[in-house]
């Protein structure tokens, strides 16, 4: 089975294209709900936490977010959570392939080179927005964040040019080109290469 990544930066519309496929009858393996999931389900996970950060990483028997969130403003620590973390992860995405019959599947990650899932995947995809575009949909989205707040994410993301220099494809989510009518066209090459690599 083809397995494909697919990731943009915030307010880039990576959602609203996943959804399209989703439409496609294409499975999409969400990175951040897998997160949650093993944080409140997976006991191997969370000891491996508690025993790297102790047991203030824990908070009514699952981990606590709120802990987390002081971990990643730490760039050393942030590195060993997510050191702990990507494999669950990795082995979470290969389970649930095992379980998929679609000529194709797509894992959605906002750090898919930055965490190595780019390695698990056969292809990628990147979606892209002008900055401004997407500073503004984000302001609209998340109104709890300041405009430096979600400047700062941005900066810390992957930029459009590395993007474009690093995915195999990439979808222009600009308010210009029909973002439906990309979709499609890349569902088709999709399928093809399913069917040639593995049909």
């Amino acid at each position: 089975m083809l397995k494909i990544g697919i990731t943009g930066g915030i307010g880039s519309g990576k959602s609203m294209v996943c959804s399209i496929f989703q439409q496609l009858r294409i499975p999409i393996f969400e990175s951040d709900a897998a997160v949650k999931t093993l944080y409140k389900e997976n006991q191997a996970l969370q000891n491996a936490l508690v025993e790297n950060f102790g047991l203030d990483v824990l908070k009514n028997n699952t981990i606590s977010i709120d802990f987390l969130r002081l971990i990643l403003k730490d760039s050393s620590k942030r590195e060993k959570l997510n050191s702990i973390v990507h494999p669950f992860v990795f082995h979470a995405f290969e389970e649930w392939v095992n379980n998929q019959t679609s000529p194709y599947v797509m894992k959605e990650a906002a750090i898919l080179f930055e965490s190595g899932a780019n390695k698990t995947v056969d292809l990628t995809i990147g979606v892209i927005s002008p900055e401004e575009v997407r500073l503004k949909r984000t302001i609209l989205r998340d109104p709890f964040r300041t405009e430096e707040e979600i400047i700062k994410i941005m900066n810390s993301q992957l930029s459009n040019s590395e993007l474009r220099e690093k995915c195999d494809y990439i979808i222009e989510n600009n308010e210009q080109k029909s973002l439906i009518h990309q979709v499609k066209n890349l569902h088709q090459i999709l399928l093809d290469k399913s069917r040639h690599f593995f049909g």
